[in-house]
């Protein structure tokens, strides 16, 4: 029998005003859950509950709230299989990469444990004597944080780990076709001993999802927005934080670019390609978008890329598989639409493209009524073409060349995105002409596009976000506000740039 969730606010089941069957892409007549959706007043109130419960988590020393995500990553650890493998069932995500995606759970829970005892301030000198003066951190108070579902946990945790590491409460709106991963993930955090209100979970539609957030943000309950998905969304997300004078944390879309340098280990190149462009079936932020391969090692390439690609195992993600299927049935209705941009000059190198079926298989492989896609190389792309400039969410990969290393960094730069790169070469020098031209928040050498870890920033540039940053030390500037405080024990009033001693010195001095 599939799941029944609905919406947990302040401790509490919320009403619901409609229903979602969040299912299974290997087998999409296989219900994982039965979804309750809350509607834009229902998301509201969780933000109100939110604020409620904040004050007095704030007032919990923040070492003790170090030791509730301590008991997080405990509790994740010992769950590690039954969370992955639902995490397989409802996304389709091959259960290595599930276990994988499980552990950057803990390991952000390990690196944010002791913040709890680091979350410094200063002592800064005064330019007045019987002065001091202190910066601490406050939290920002309640986040409101919306999640893609491609990764419905690792993700997720960036956001939640921190902000409630910091003190804040969290109204959590995962996506809707893995909620059932999300309502696990939720109910280990509040095993924890995370007291009600302090982290709510609504499910709700995107639509209203965005009205609730505006009428929270009017109402004063929100004072921060963390959102991961789609460009277009992020774009709306930060007009609506921007007219509230707020600053959302975006981590959008990318179109990874992968340099070949003539100096490069091929084979090692094409391990990389494979991973980047075609793990979780080409459905990460950071997949290889397209492969810039100078010209004097094109040929040689393409031949051994197009040849992994084709002995690549897709199938049953229970499997020791590259990729499994796609992630819900509009994921699988947009990248339709993406093969549709191939256009005559266009060389498909891999083998069958499209949907995998008994007219259509791989191999042996028929698909077995799954959400199951051929992955596809695309051989001649060109600077221009939509399959270059825009972000294929999907197993495509296109593969233009170059002929100077500037080129190269003009061509990885061109589409607008700038959140993961990679280039293969021997050469120290390449790799950090590379690393200084490139508009990407992350820089890969000799590795692939994908695979971030808990305690490096995080986050892209240009239409992939906005600059900020999650995991690491650099999230906490996210969800924690700088204030400044000055105490004067002069017995006196002193006056910041003007009653400050002077010191004269002869400027006309000069040695015989």
């Amino acid at each position: 029998m599939s799941r029944q969730i609905v919406s947990v606010v302040g401790g509490k089941e919320a009403a619901t005003t409609a229903t979602y069957e969040s299912t299974n892409p290997a087998r999409p007549s296989e219900v994982v859950a039965e979804v309750g959706l809350a509607d834009a007043g229902a998301f509201a109130a969780a933000c109100r509950a939110a604020k409620e419960a904040q004050r007095e988590w704030a007032r919990v020393p923040a070492p003790v709230r170090g030791r509730v995500i301590a008991s997080i990553g405990r509790l994740v650890e010992a769950n590690t299989d039954r969370l992955a493998r639902l995490v397989t069932e409802e996304i389709g995500k091959p259960y290595a990469e599930s276990r994988g995606e499980v552990r950057e759970i803990v390991d952000t829970c390990d690196f944010f444990l002791g913040e709890g005892r680091r979350l410094y301030g200063q002592t800064v000198p005064s330019e007045m004597p019987d002065k001091n003066l202190f910066t601490f951190r406050n939290p920002v108070g309640v986040a409101a944080v919306v999640t893609a579902g491609n990764f419905p946990v690792a993700v997720p945790s960036w956001y939640l780990v921190p902000a409630l590491l910091c003190g804040n409460a969290v109204v959590w709106k995962p996506a809707e076709y893995a909620a059932a991963s999300a309502h696990a993930m939720f109910q280990l955090f509040t095993a924890a001993g995370l007291p009600d209100g302090v982290l709510n979970i609504v499910f709700a539609d995107g639509a209203e999802t965005f009205r609730g957030l505006e009428l929270a943000l009017d109402e004063g309950t929100v004072h921060k927005v963390g959102f991961t998905g789609s460009s277009e969304v992020g774009r709306k997300i930060g007009e609506l934080t921007g007219r509230h004078l707020q600053s959302a944390c975006l981590e959008l879309g990318g179109k990874n670019p992968m340099v070949i340098m003539p100096d490069s280990e091929l084979d090692l190149a094409v391990e990389g390609a494979l991973f980047a462009g075609f793990g979780t079936a080409g459905q990460r932020c950071t997949s290889l978008g397209t492969v810039i391969v100078h010209e004097s090692v094109h040929d040689a390439f393409v031949e051994r890329f197009a040849r992994a690609v084709r002995e690549a195992r897709i199938g049953d993600p229970a499997q020791d598989v590259l990729a499994g299927p796609l992630l819900d049935q509009k994921f699988a209705d947009r990248y339709e639409e993406y093969l549709t941009w191939l256009q005559p000059h266009h060389k498909v190198v891999s083998g069958n493209i499209g949907k995998i079926t008994k007219d259509n298989p791989r191999g042996d492989f028929d698909g077995d009524g799954g959400l199951y896609y051929h992955p596809v190389v695309v051989d001649g792309v060109k600077p221009g073409d939509r399959l270059f400039m825009e972000e294929t969410f999907g197993p495509i990969v296109g593969v233009t060349t170059f002929r100077t290393l500037d080129e190269a960094v003009e061509l990885a730069n061109l589409p607008g995105y700038g959140l993961s790169s990679s280039i293969y070469t021997t050469d120290p020098k390449h790799a950090f002409r590379f690393r200084e031209g490139v508009s990407a928040g992350m820089v890969s050498v000799n590795n692939s596009t994908s695979g971030a870890e808990a305690h490096l920033p995080f986050g892209g540039n240009g239409k992939s976000g906005n600059g900020s940053r999650q995991s690491g030390m650099w999230v906490l500037d996210q969800f924690t506000r700088w204030q400044a405080m000055n105490w004067d024990h002069s017995g006196r009033l002193q006056k910041a740039q003007m009653d400050v001693a002077e010191i004269v010195p002869d400027l006309d001095f000069r040695l015989s």
